[in-house]
């Protein structure tokens, strides 16, 4: 269960301080453009071409990440290659839950979710996180019920701010 207290703002900062190409999605997405849902991981699209995935196992491995919800001992070589070969990954870091999504249900393609995303500032760093429309889409295709009232919810702020 995940800590009540969750900081994303260190995991945050060191994806942008290792270079990692990532778009900001989910529910923290979702919290920075309004929403009043509670998160507790960072969950984030991420560019799959080979030197951010270097990056980016490069960062884990500095995390101390471990596959989370696998049984302990499970062998796992945390790198690039292991990044290639699958997708989605979720990890338990020493600054909390990060949930890796390549290709988001409901998403563009990474270039899309980027080119269409926004940029914020957290702590003079700059975070790139997916537009309303594309969390509604992803939401929409996760089909929780969870996921389905957060849709709900981020249809009402995009339509607050198309018609002020």
């Amino acid at each position: 269960m995940a800590e009540p207290d969750f900081d994303p703002v260190p995991l945050l900062l060191a994806l942008v301080d290792a270079g990692v190409d990532f778009v900001l999605i989910g529910g923290l997405a979702g919290g920075a453009h309004g929403s009043a849902y509670p998160t507790y991981d960072v969950d984030v699209a991420y560019a799959r071409d080979p030197d951010n995935l270097e990056r980016l196992a490069s960062l884990l491995r500095e995390l101390g990440a471990t596959l989370r919800g696998a049984p302990p001992g499970v062998p796992f070589q945390l790198d690039a290659e292991a990044l290639e070969a699958g997708g989605n990954f979720t990890f338990e870091t020493r600054h909390g839950n990060l949930d890796l999504l390549a290709y988001p249900a409901g998403a563009p393609s990474y270039d899309g979710l980027r080119a269409g995303g926004k940029s914020v500032t957290i702590e003079e760093r700059t975070v790139v996180i997916a537009s309303l429309d594309h969390l509604i889409a992803m939401k929409e295709a996760a089909g929780r019920t969870k996921d389905k009232l957060m849709a709900t919810e981020y249809r009402t702020l995009a339509d607050e701010r198309r018609n002020p």
